[in-house]
C-alpha cells in the first residue's frame, strides 16, 4: 500500500506502524500475549520493582522495535507525570487500562510525589477499569511486576457499571483525578456518570486522552461548555516526532451537581 510522503517519513523511522497504517488494525491481534512474553523475558525484568520506570521503558522498546501499541507512550507519559507532579492526586479512576502503562506510571508518580512529601503511600489509590478480560489479565501481571498491586485495582467490565457498583459498594466514594482513555464515543456518557454519581468535586481534574486523533470533538464541546469547568488543550504527541495529539485537561472549580439538568453551560 502506497501513503503519503509523511506517513512514509514516520513509518521509515518507526516500522512497527506500518502494519497500523496498512491494516488500520492498532490492537487485538496477538501483540499484547506477545508484549507480555517480551516483558517476562527481558533482561531489565530484575529492575522492575525498584525502577519501575524501567518497565515502562521496555514497553515503549516493544512498541517501537516490535509491534505498535495503544499506550499513551513516553511523550504522553511526561505530560501526564507533570499534571500529576503540579496537582498530586492520591486517588484516580481510569476508564482504560489497556495492558497498564498509564496506570502504572500514575502509581510510580504518585507515589514518588507521596515519599517526598513525607506522606503515607498507602493512602494512595487507583481504580483502573478495563472491558477486554485478555487485556486486564495482562496489566494485572505487568502492575505486579512492577510492584503496584496494592495500590491499582483493575476492574473487570464496562466502565459505566463498574462505576456504579463500586459508587453502590461505598468502595469510591470521591477522587482526584479520572483519566478516559477508553472508547472516544463513550466520553461524554462516562463523564456524566461520574457527575451523576458525584465524583466531580471541587478540584478534581479530568483528563481525555486522544481528542484529536482519533478524536471526541463532542466531549470538548461539552467540558469547555460547561459551567464549573475551567477546560484546556495540551498537545501531547502519540509517538516521538509523530502526529500530534491533544489531552484535555479539565479542572472543577465547583461541585458538579449530579442531577441531569446540571450541565448547563455559561
Amino acid at each position: 500500500m502506497e501513503h503519503p510522503p509523511e506517513i512514509q517519513a514516520v513509518i521509515a523511522k518507526y516500522p512497527t506502524l506500518k502494519k497500523a497504517f496498512d491494516t488500520g488494525v492498532e490492537s487485538d491481534d496477538g501483540r499484547e500475549g506477545a508484549l507480555l512474553e517480551f516483558i517476562l523475558a527481558h533482561p531489565s525484568r530484575i529492575q522492575f520493582k525498584t525502577a519501575p520506570q524501567t518497565l515502562l521503558d521496555a514497553v515503549d522498546e516493544f512498541s517501537f522495535k516490535k509491534d505498535f501499541l495503544i499506550s499513551v507512550g513516553p511523550h504522553k507519559a511526561g505530560v501526564l507525570s507533570d499534571l500529576l507532579e503540579k496537582h498530586k492526586p492520591t486517588s484516580i479512576i481510569e476508564l482504560g487500562s489497556y495492558l497498564g502503562y498509564s496506570a502504572i506510571l500514575f502509581a510510580h508518580t504518585m507515589k514518588t510525589n507521596t515519599q517526598n512529601a513525607g506522606g503515607e503511600v498507602k493512602d494512595l489509590k487507583i481504580w483502573s477499569l478495563e472491558m477486554n478480560v485478555e487485556f486486564a489479565g495482562i496489566a494485572r501481571q505487568l502492575i505486579d511486576l512492577a510492584g503496584f498491586d496494592d495500590i491499582i485495582e483493575v476492574v473487570i467490565g464496562p466502565a459505566e457499571d463498574s462505576l456504579r457498583q463500586l459508587v453502590k459498594d461505598g468502595t469510591i466514594t470521591n477522587v482526584d483525578m479520572v483519566f478516559l482513555d477508553h472508547v472516544e464515543e463513550l466520553y461524554v456518557q462516562d463523564f456524566k456518570v461520574c457527575q451523576e454519581l458525584g465524583l466531580l468535586k471541587k478540584g478534581t481534574m479530568v483528563v481525555a486522552d486522544n481528542v484529536l486523533r482519533p478524536g471526541a470533538p463532542d466531549y470538548r464541546a461539552l467540558v469547555r461548555g460547561l459551567k464549573g469547568v475551567k477546560s484546556e488543550g495540551i498537545i501531547g504527541l502519540i509517538i516521538p516526532g509523530g502526529a500530534e495529539d491533544e489531552l484535555e485537561v479539565s479542572n472543577v472549580l465547583e461541585d458538579l451537581k449530579s442531577g441531569k439538568d446540571d450541565t448547563s453551560t455559561t
